[in-house]
């Protein structure tokens, strides 16, 4: 990875992207600092403290600390990733969309569009449930105005936030979306170690023994990530041999790499931005809160476990619908059988096909299970112990596979630069 870094930073045109993410993201540090006009973060600190974790807890964790300082961007990313769900759900569903899924770039664009839409409407009705639910008692003042101004701050720092992720994108290095809660994770993690130790030395409240564990654990969680995101079946190909004039072509074998897990941590960040919908609704109603924070956050009892099971299926149901996304075998076996080529023992065409379904679905099983346990292994052995950390299972995942696919993505730029061809 460092030497893939140093390589990059030779390259001007890599370096100038490299530049430009680390500027947005240094943006969106900087935003995350800012604070909401006519919010009081005293009021916000006791209700934090008073909670007990629980929903506030959760929700801060996953903007990165912006929601526990109540600040511009207290909604973070999530409640675009919340309208990316819905709208690639709703493209299956309604034939309208799935056909313009279908359109290439324009097609995308609508898509895109769409989706900005319906992540402002979702922003809007977090930022009302913030504002009028349970930090009412924090907005100074009373009236219209005050209210007005902190729901039209928060929505605009989520649209800028996610216009920001846009920019990253296409200018920059990686993914920009999830750059960004790459960002927000890490930025968390120092503290985190130092609360850590801090408990350990002074407050005397954790072990030595559970710091060990947990350090043993995340080395675990690490090394999981890397494996089950390189993992690969090699399925063999051979093409036949053709005579074109006087020419042969063909004869060659070789593979499909078909990688256990196509999904990436995609499916991770996903089921957290849905299990975060109840916490949403809790904004309004405190009593709904209450139940929420004890029957469905991680910080409850027994909620760990309900939200740990609901974890572990939606990350496996995601993980299915969006490799179902990525990899088409129809479409594959048609194009092998166009060009000539064959699975060795399996005949061309739908038997292919049914080939592929096959391997995809028992691959895809066991990167979804093992993903799932990655992520919800250390939210429940944390629940045994007063070790409360900054960060868990999922937030390791994303950090680790976010920084995987950027490696990547540099790695494959720098192999097209210095790809001279055939002609010189």
């Amino acid at each position: 990875m460092l030497s893939t870094l140093r390589n990059a930073w030779k390259i001007p045109d890599l370096r100038k992207k490299i530049l430009f993410t680390l500027l947005m993201l240094a943006v969106f540090r900087l935003g995350s600092n800012i604070p909401v006009p006519f919010m009081n973060k005293d009021v916000i600190q006791e209700l934090f403290q008073g909670s007990g974790g629980g929903v506030l807890e959760l929700f801060n964790l996953m903007s990165g600390g912006a929601f526990g300082q109540m600040t511009i961007f207290a909604l973070n990313i999530y409640p675009y990733i919340t309208a990316s769900i819905v709208i690639q759900l709703l493209t299956i569903v309604i034939p309208s969309l799935e056909a313009l899924a279908k359109e290439g770039e324009v097609g995308r664009k609508k898509i895109a569009q769409y989706t900005r839409y319906l992540t402002v409407v979702f922003a809007l009705v977090q930022a009302i449930g913030i504002s009028v639910g349970l930090f009412r008692g924090a907005v100074i003042g009373s009236g219209f105005l005050p209210i007005t101004v902190v729901v039209i701050t928060i929505t605009a720092g989520t649209a800028f936030l996610m216009w920001l992720g846009e920019q990253i994108t296409e200018n920059g290095i990686g993914n920009g979306i999830s750059l960004i809660i790459f960002a927000g994770i890490i930025s968390r993690i120092p503290g985190g170690i130092y609360n850590a130790v801090n408990l350990w030395l002074n407050a005397k409240t954790v072990s030595l023994i559970e710091l060990i564990l947990f350090a043993i654990i995340a080395v675990i969680v690490i090394a999981g990530v890397v494996a089950i995101q390189e993992g690969q079946r090699r399925i063999p190909v051979q093409y036949a041999k053709r005579v074109v004039g006087r020419k042969m072509y063909g004869g060659q074998s070789t593979h499909i790499p078909l990688k256990v897990l196509m999904a990436g941590v995609i499916p991770v960040i996903f089921a957290s931005s849905l299990l975060a919908f109840p916490q949403t609704l809790g904004f309004f109603f405190e009593s709904w809160a209450v139940f929420i924070s004890k029957w469905l956050s991680p910080q409850g009892s027994p909620g760990v476990w309900i939200y740990s099971i609901l974890n572990v299926i939606l990350i496996v149901f995601f993980t299915y619908f969006y490799t179902a996304i990525q990899f088409n075998p129809v479409e594959y076996a048609n194009n092998l059988k166009q060009n000539g080529g064959f699975i060795p023992g399996i005949r061309p065409g739908r038997p292919t096909t049914e080939y592929l379904n096959r391997v995809i679905s028992r691959l895809t099983l066991v990167g979804a299970i093992v993903l799932a346990l990655i992520a919800t292994m250390p939210t429940i052995l944390s629940s045994f112990g007063n070790l409360k950390i900054g960060f868990g299972g999922t937030a390791l995942l994303i950090v680790v596979g976010v920084a995987l696919e950027t490696v990547k993505q540099m790695e494959s730029q720098m192999m097209m630069r210095h790809y001279k061809g055939f002609l010189k």
